[in-house]
């Protein structure tokens, strides 16, 4: 008999799902804050969906989340908010309002999570 190459057959099936879930933060200013300050918003300045005041801020999964910024209901830059996860006096909201613009008193802050929770499914066959 000559030599063959001899391989494995193998038959995989992989189902890969996300399951996304979003979360959504709000808040009314209080004052104006004027271009090339920061307005600083503390977890416990958020009200949830439900209308309850927030105490914790979610820890956002590395490479599984992301967060949006509204401002008067427009979606904006990434590069002028930072997220920091934590309960009142560590979590919390900031945004560099750019030199040239200004948040007037009364303006709707919305803040967004999105985290994924994927799951894998594989299947091998011999």
């Amino acid at each position: 008999m000559a030599l063959q190459l001899m391989k494995i057959l193998v038959d995989a099936t992989a189902t890969i799902e996300t399951d996304p879930t979003s979360s959504r933060y709000f808040y009314i200013t209080t004052s104006t804050t004027a271009g090339g300050a920061t307005l600083d918003i503390d977890a416990a300045s958020f009200l949830d969906d439900t209308g309850a005041a927030v105490t914790s801020l979610p820890t956002l999964p590395t490479n599984n989340s992301y967060f949006n910024v509204f401002i008067n209901g427009v979606l904006q830059m990434n590069g002028i908010s930072t997220y920091t996860p934590g309960a009142t006096g560590v979590g919390s909201l900031e945004i560099a309002v750019p030199v040239g613009g200004s948040i007037l008193t009364g303006t709707p802050i919305v803040l967004e999570i999105v985290s994924f929770a994927p799951t894998s499914d594989i299947t091998v066959s011999t």
